[in-house]
């Protein structure tokens, strides 16, 4: 029992730091190309295009690292992730997750 509580304090505390550690200015910087379809905050003018502004942080990152590896699939998608790091990919999730949801 507590090798489990030891465990799951390990985890809290490597996730807790791997969420603080993103810098939202970066990822408004890096997310140009996300503005043609999802809006300059994260709003889409076009409904066939998802907000993102206010999904949670993990939400994002781990929808853009599935498109990035082809484990989700859009043709639109995939070529926008492609070059970006794990670093950049935080930075924009932390970017959007900050933005207020209308």
């Amino acid at each position: 029992m507590r090798n489990l509580a030891i465990s799951i304090a390990i985890v809290m505390m490597s996730t807790a730091g791997a969420v603080h550690a993103a810098d939202p200015e970066a990822g408004k910087a890096k997310s140009i190309t996300c503005v043609a379809c999802h809006g300059q905050t994260g709003i889409s003018a076009q409904p066939i295009y998802p907000n993102l502004a206010g999904q949670q942080e993990q939400y994002l990152v781990a929808a853009i690292k599935a498109y990035k590896s082809g484990d989700r699939k859009n043709p639109m998608m995939q070529p926008m992730v492609a070059a970006l790091s794990d670093e950049d990919i935080a930075n924009i999730a932390a970017y959007f997750a900050g933005q207020a949801c209308k």
